[in-house]
């Protein structure tokens, strides 16, 4: 569903808010701001003086200006900005599962199965973190978050994961991106090839104590994705019900198959799920047969085209708050279901 436009809270120009700092909860309802611009009046002129050595500067780029709880804080350079110099990160210990939602195919609903699936399992008691590694940054306007920090600050500023993740719900916290991903593709594109797919696992490294780590990956072929493959312990591959998919899915496993052989490992599927099937349609029946011959038990239950499914991030919630008792929330529900009591017994850990 297409988001309504909304009209600038500085300049009043109109605008549909696509990205994670475009939208900010306030004590008297949301505000809303076109460009960093109007969300950051600091850049477009004045100084400030930087909150770690005192410098005054121009701020040039917004992650050069930090919301905190004591305030915004500036910084002057990447030095003031990552941590002191000498310091001993703490290492958290590594989360005990973690899922990469997969599929290179776009329209699979690889996003709502995301949001879906991380907000089940907090529903149901497990501290969970989901991890947006797609550009387009849909996790954070799904939520309704304002994300001042996001993925790629960690990948090319140093900023401690930790200091990025934002609490979205109960048991639930999230890591926001959105087009900077670019940036880290280009920059991972120039490292050695034996270090570039470890990256992520680099940057989680200060993350922990979480029973789940879900991980939304772009449809596309890229390094950031198979940092993902490299990171997880799992896949699961959401498959929108046509014919297209299928290739798709075919697509996928040779991928998997192709990392699997670079990182000298076998690649687990979690599972593959048929999304957007319609008991009407004999094609989408077809397709979830061919796949339950394919993959046997691990192709878990299917979801049901849902028009509240599609709703709920417009209303920047959970399917289980927008609509409880709709066909959305009682299909992810099995599919949370089907995930938790799944013997993971065998499964590879985080890499």
């Amino acid at each position: 569903m297409d988001q309504k436009p909304e009209k600038c809270s500085v300049c009043g120009r109109e605008f549909v808010p696509r990205l994670s700092f475009q939208t900010v909860a306030s004590d008297d309802g949301a505000r809303f701001y076109c460009s960093q611009g109007c969300r950051h009046p600091e850049l477009q002129g004045g100084s400030v003086s930087c909150s770690v050595c005192g410098r005054a500067f121009q701020p040039t780029l917004a992650l050069q200006l930090v919301d905190t709880a004591k305030g915004r804080q500036y910084f002057c350079s990447d030095q003031c900005l990552r941590p002191a110099a000498g310091a001993t990160p703490v290492v958290a210990a590594k989360p005990a599962r973690v899922i990469a939602i997969l599929n290179q195919k776009g329209g699979t609903a690889k996003t709502t199965t995301a949001v879906s699936i991380a907000a089940g399992m907090a529903r149901a008691g497990l501290k969970t973190l989901l991890v947006d590694l797609d550009p387009q940054g849909n996790v954070a306007v799904s939520l309704g978050l304002t994300c001042p920090r996001l993925i790629h600050h960690a990948f090319l500023a140093g900023t401690p994961a930790s200091a990025i993740v934002v609490r979205a719900r109960e048991n639930l916290d999230v890591i926001g991106s959105d087009q900077g991903l670019a940036a880290v593709e280009i920059e991972l594109a120039r490292a050695n090839a034996a270090d570039r797919v470890k990256r992520l696992g680099e940057v989680l490294s200060t993350v922990g104590g979480y029973d789940v780590v879900l991980l939304d990956c772009a449809p596309s072929l890229s390094i950031l994705n198979h940092n993902a493959l490299a990171f997880a312990g799992e896949v699961l591959i959401p498959v929108s019900c046509d014919y297209l998919a299928l290739v798709g899915v075919k697509q996928v496993l040779r991928t998997l198959r192709r990392v699997g052989e670079e990182l000298a490992r076998d690649i687990h599927v979690a599972g593959v799920l048929p999304t957007f099937y319609d008991v009407r349609d004999k094609v989408g029946a077809e397709v979830v047969s061919i796949l339950r011959k394919t993959f046997g038990a691990k192709t878990l239950p299917p979801i049901r085209i849902n028009i509240k499914l599609a709703e709920a991030p417009s209303f920047k919630k959970t399917i289980f708050e927008h609509a409880p008792d709709s066909h959305g929330a009682r299909d992810y529900t099995r599919v949370v279901e089907w995930l938790r009591t799944a013997d993971s017994a065998a499964m590879p850990r985080a890499a």
